[in-house]
């Protein structure tokens, strides 16, 4: 499988662990490649990734495998004994339960049935799931909100590291509202919430495949409790901050031509630096500890985020001096 062959190379496991499993601490990642392995399904084609739940907090720390729903039916299909429900979801209303804010459809439950094959004929098997369970609700204060230390501080690496950690907390009554990082529970709410009822039928019915595995839409709930307001505000910042100047990841570089800086992806920076090598070697040598010296720090960052091309462009600049 795919996913196999990617998680079983060194160069495959270094991009993984610097992507999709980036705040994963190394128990954590060997955690996440066994079960990479385990259900076959390839992280960098994000079918399954890691979310590390209160990174910030060790006593609270938890990692949580996801995968998409069709990675789920993709597990299932191996199986050779799974057959798909051949009715929609069944989904239950109530306008008691409608709330513009929290609920626009007025959504109860979502019920799925699956079918499993074993003695000689089909079993179906149901699961279930409430929208006041999975459904991901926000509070807001009416008054605004005030800042109040969480008793931590930003770890090592952070921008803030070493600064007491704040959450925003409501001032007045409080309303709840869905989660509007999560539009999707509110353009699709059907459909999330037979997601979940899918996976837990699937679940329920292969609990050796899927030990350990949630689908996205399980820990979407979760996901919003666990960042605060200015988190998700650093975060949403710092992603148009990094769409501006080409991405996250790419790597700032002088090419010393008298244009301005250039921001290189980082899987053409190495080869771009190595091409650069070998024409200014014969043309103009002087170029080369210059280009060095002027990108000191844009190699130590090249460094970080891909090792083994790093130690190509080493190897490279000690055969020039």
């Amino acid at each position: 499988m795919g996913a196999l062959a990617l998680v079983d190379n060194a160069k495959g496991l270094e991009l993984v662990r610097r992507t999709v499993a980036k705040d994963c601490e190394p128990a954590e990642f060997d955690t996440f490649i066994h079960i990479c392995r385990a259900v076959g399904l390839d992280p960098l084609r994000r079918q399954i990734y890691a979310f590390v739940f209160g990174k910030d907090n060790p006593n609270n720390r938890r990692l949580s495998v996801v995968t998409a729903i069709d990675g789920y039916r993709a597990i299932a299909e191996r199986t050779g004994n799974y057959r798909p429900d051949d009715h929609a979801p069944r989904i239950e209303f109530s306008e008691d339960a409608k709330d513009s804010a929290k609920n626009p459809l007025g959504i109860v439950r979502a019920e799925v049935t699956v079918y499993k094959y074993a003695h000689g004929e089909w079993f179906p098997v149901t699961g279930e799931a409430y929208w006041d369970e999975y459904a991901p609700i926000i509070e807001t204060g009416e008054g605004g909100f005030e800042w109040v230390d969480t008793g931590h501080t930003y770890p090592a690496g952070h921008p803030k590291a070493g600064k007491p950690k704040k959450k925003k907390v409501p001032i007045g009554d409080v309303t709840e509202a869905l989660d509007p990082q999560k539009p999707n529970w509110r353009k699709m709410a059907r459909v999330m919430i037979a997601k979940c009822a899918e996976a837990q039928a699937i679940r329920r019915a292969w609990p050796d495949d899927f030990s350990g595995l949630e689908v996205e839409e399980e820990v979407d709930r979760r996901a919003s409790l666990e960042l605060s307001a200015s988190e998700l505000a650093d975060e949403g910042a710092a992603a148009r901050r990094f769409e501006l100047i080409g991405g996250s990841n790419c790597i700032t570089v002088d090419w010393c031509d008298g244009s301005p800086l250039k921001r290189e992806p980082v899987g053409q920076f190495g080869d771009r630096v190595l091409e650069f090598i070998k024409t200014h070697q014969k043309d103009d040598p002087s170029r080369i500890p210059l280009f060095m010296q002027r990108n000191a720090e844009a190699l130590k960052e090249y460094w970080a985020k891909d090792k083994s091309g790093a130690l190509e462009l080493k190897k490279a600049f000690e055969a020039i001096q």
